[in-house]
């Protein structure tokens, strides 16, 4: 008999085996990554009954997910394909607002440290164009999906592949799912796909998207961000979030108009990976329990802090009880309108 607690949240995304040089210059490797982990990560620090969908190969670490389950989280929609597939990642980050992929070797010798072996081998990935019809080996199929997931009521859609986006709503809507964010892939927040947005989105709950992969959406056509946001809402998209790193967010309500700037928690930053990602599925849980835009940002707000404090994408999970709700009040008096 399954002690896992009653589904109420799915979250779909990637997996990753991350290798990270914090900003501090500190080596972390092969560790668990991928927006999946940490958008599950910021959601679990305020609610429980979280489903996982993504696809894996047969070499990813099968104690990683025996470690999800072992804090509740159901990873039974996790297919898990029977092949090896090269799920690393590198990291560098020169501060804390910026990261680079490129050149890992350059990285470790800066640092004078040995290039580890896992490591060899490894192709940063190139930029490329999302396809419209044709899957990827990590494209989400409608049978990863497990029957009863679609009686959780509430689902986020991290960075994925152009494909997942549009497939995954309508999936999800067949069954009880009535609240739908999304964080848009880099590699179709361009202008080659600006005819596609609007269908992508109509209907969702929130869109949360970072400040540069909206600036490549509207390149030549806006600089202005709360623009972007107003056009972006009138697509049929309660509410707008855009992400901006150590300088906070803009959260941008349709119903109301309301456009607020709400400042990034202050906090000793160990490792920026998955801030973004934490931030979402933070912002489901805040939303799920107050139904406002202004306590849903903030919710999300205190989860990308709580993450980045530590080295993957749990250790806010062992956080002493409380500290997450202190911190949000702490915040809100920080909070302005724009």
């Amino acid at each position: 008999m399954s002690t896992l607690p009653l589904l109420r949240f799915v979250i779909a995304g990637r997996l990753q085996r991350n290798y990270v040089i914090s900003p501090q210059g500190k080596a972390l490797l092969d560790i668990p990554g991928g927006g999946l982990l940490y958008a599950a990560a910021g959601l679990a620090i305020w609610e429980a009954g979280i489903g996982l969908i993504g696809r894996a190969g047969e070499d990813f670490p099968q104690g990683w997910l025996a470690n999800l389950a072992r804090r509740g989280i159901d990873t039974r929609g996790i297919h898990i394909l029977p092949e090896a597939i090269d799920l690393r990642h590198f990291l560098a980050y020169p501060d804390s607002d910026h990261a680079t992929t490129e050149n890992p070797v350059s990285h470790f010798a800066r640092l004078g440290m040995p290039y580890p072996k896992t490591l060899l081998g490894y192709t940063p990935p190139s930029p490329q164009i999302d396809s419209r019809t044709r899957p990827g080996l990590l494209t989400i199929r409608q049978n990863d999906i497990p029957s009863d997931y679609l009686d959780a009521t509430a689902a986020h859609l991290c960075p994925m592949d152009f494909l997942s986006h549009t497939l995954l709503p309508s999936i999800l809507r067949r069954g009880h799912i009535h609240t739908l964010t999304l964080d848009p892939g880099a590699n179709y927040m361009s202008s080659t796909f600006w005819d596609d947005i609007p269908v992508l989105l109509n209907g969702l709950t929130a869109f949360l998207c970072s400040e540069e992969k909206l600036n490549n959406l509207f390149s030549g056509r806006s600089t202005n961000l709360w623009e972007m946001a107003e056009m972006l809402a009138g697509y049929g998209c309660d509410m707008i979030v855009i992400k901006r790193g150590s300088r906070g967010q803009y959260l941008y309500d349709r119903a109301t108009r309301a456009r607020w700037i709400i400042p990034a928690y202050p906090v000793q930053v160990a490792d920026p990976t998955g801030a973004g990602d934490a931030f979402c599925g933070g912002f489901l849980a805040g939303y799920r329990s107050t139904y406002d835009a202004l306590q849903s940002a903030l919710a999300g707000n205190i989860s990308a802090a709580m993450t980045i404090e530590g080295n993957n994408p749990f250790y806010a999970l062992d956080a002493l009880p409380g500290l997450a709700k202190a911190r949000l009040e702490a915040l809100r008096e920080t909070v302005r309108k724009a």
